[in-house]
């Protein structure tokens, strides 16, 4: 992008402007992109397979996030750079949420991919206490003491075309930094030089034999008859048609959580697969 344009769309008040770079990739997998450039805490990979046959055509990774949004209840919190900037309570986080995404006027640019970054990570189950009023009671305590939200600001991103062999690189800067286009065309290089190098391979485990025994579950079999003895009062009452009871099942796991990942997604190739990397 030459500095005249950027400065156009500076103009328009967008306060973040897309750079972008294509470079040949049919070399690589969007595995081992990944690896080249993205693994490690605050990144992601998308893949989908298309009718259980073929692989979508695009397949989206994320590198490392600077910001991260997290959300406990009604408090959110958020972090820069692995520092806590601000804490904030809000009786209603997923409005919040949405003001907060709509604080970044993003260019629209033409012959970019159709995504291109954004607000990346999850919503937990509990997330549903936010919408529905019934629901509000305070569930208990996660063990794990996982977020209810937790989300990436994702402002670098490769995109995969596994159909041209194609990768698009794709970053976001804000004009009102000093030197900004500048600093993207250098950013654009150390990617490229990233994608450039091999990869190294990763640490292999021993594999092992799992039975159902091996797995512990925070469920006990006297809740488990508690809770269905439960719902069948709630659906006499007429307060539910249908409920699906979970419980969370654990086992000791030691190898890289990447190889987890390629495990399930060579048993079960299946749309809408992810690998998110929140740090812990």
């Amino acid at each position: 992008m030459e500095q005249s344009r950027f400065d156009q769309l500076a103009a328009q008040g967008h306060n973040r402007i897309p750079l972008t770079r294509e470079i040949l990739a049919d070399m690589d997998t969007p595995l081992s992109a990944y690896r080249k450039v993205a693994e490690g805490a605050w990144s992601y990979l998308f893949e989908s397979v298309q009718g259980g046959e073929k692989w979508g055509r695009y397949s989206i990774i994320g590198l490392p996030a600077k910001t991260i949004l997290r959300v406990r209840g009604q408090q959110i919190t958020i972090e820069t750079d692995g520092v806590e900037v601000e804490s904030i309570h809000s009786d209603d986080p997923l409005s919040w949420i949405e003001a907060y995404r709509q604080q970044f006027d993003v260019a629209q640019c033409e012959g970019f991919p159709r995504f291109t970054g954004g607000l990346v990570g999850c919503f937990g189950y509990d997330t549903v206490r936010l919408i529905e009023e019934k629901l509000t009671e305070i569930p208990e305590a996660d063990p794990l003491n996982n977020p209810d939200i937790i989300l990436m600001v994702s402002e670098e991103v490769l995109v995969f075309d596994n159909l041209s062999g194609k990768l698009h690189i794709v970053i976001h800067m804000n004009p009102a930094d000093e030197g900004a286009l500048a600093q993207g065309q250098q950013r654009l290089d150390e990617i490229t030089a990233q994608l450039n190098r091999p990869v190294t391979p990763l640490a292999s485990t021993p594999n092992r034999a799992i039975s159902e025994s091996d797995f512990v579950s925070g469920f006990t079999q006297d809740k488990f008859e508690s809770a269905v003895e439960r719902i069948k009062e709630y659906i006499v009452e007429g307060d539910v048609m249908q409920v699906v009871i979970s419980q969370r099942l654990s086992i000791p796991f030691q190898a890289p959580p990447l190889n987890l990942y390629r495990a399930l997604r060579t048993l079960n190739p299946s749309p809408y697969m992810f690998y998110l990397n929140l740090e812990d």
